[in-house]
């Protein structure tokens, strides 16, 4: 089970990926836009170096057609690193293009995946992640909890080298039932993550146990005792 941040803000990055337990970084071009008119090469090589090679970092592509994705990938590995994974929406030219960068052996993440179909034929293209959009599918009364269950259970049947990489949440329920449908990996905004830690029965319970100690050893704490 691995957590990774969807978003392209660097003070995000920085202050998140020292707190929690965080996996990677994705982001798409509606993320992007939320940074404003950037460097778009030198904010990913920043994000990069933030987070080390260790962890994945899924970069999206912004051409619509075969040669531009094509194109677009080419420039993203040459000019990031050759270790980034090339999300590709999964439409009939996506899938294409999963093919041919699979061919040569680059990373692809499928994306923009809604429907059972998109992934089973990203899961043959070769793809490495799948991402079902969670919250987006439920919008259009389609289960997302039974998407995931599918492609998990084909991964599991026939074996694919493939992880499922859930994405559009809005809220922390949403995350925890993508998991338990299957997904080994969920992208989410960091505001889900820290509304999650910041229930007020958490603080009161971190309080009263503060209150307590105190209650017996005054402002020591355990370390000065």
């Amino acid at each position: 089970m691995k957590f990774l941040l969807d978003t392209a803000n660097i003070e995000q990055i920085k202050k998140y990926t020292e707190y929690l337990p965080i996996s990677g970084i994705t982001s798409n071009p509606s993320i992007m836009k939320k940074e404003g008119k950037i460097d778009f090469y030198s904010h990913m090589c920043e994000i990069r170096r933030i987070i080390g090679m260790e962890q994945s970092f899924h970069i999206q592509v912004t051409s619509l057609d075969v040669g531009g994705m094509l194109k677009d990938a080419e420039q993203i590995l040459s000019r990031v690193d050759d270790q980034v994974y090339i999300k590709v929406p999964v439409t009939m030219d996506g899938l294409k293009v999963i093919k041919k960068l699979k061919k040569e052996h680059i990373h692809v993440t499928a994306t923009a995946i809604y429907t059972s179909m998109q992934g089973l034929l990203a899961l043959e293209a070769g793809a490495d992640y799948l991402a079902p959009y969670f919250n987006r599918m439920e919008n259009q009364n389609i289960s997302p909890d039974e998407v995931i269950g599918d492609f998990a259970e084909m991964i599991d049947r026939y074996h694919y080298n493939c992880n499922i990489l859930a994405a559009s949440f809005k809220n922390a329920g949403q995350v925890i039932r993508a998991f338990a449908a299957g997904a080994q990996t969920a992208t989410m905004g960091p505001e889900i993550l820290e509304e999650a830690l910041a229930m007020p029965s958490i603080q009161k319970a971190v309080m009263d146990f503060d209150a307590d100690w105190k209650s017996i050893h005054g402002e020591k704490t355990a370390a000065q005792l």
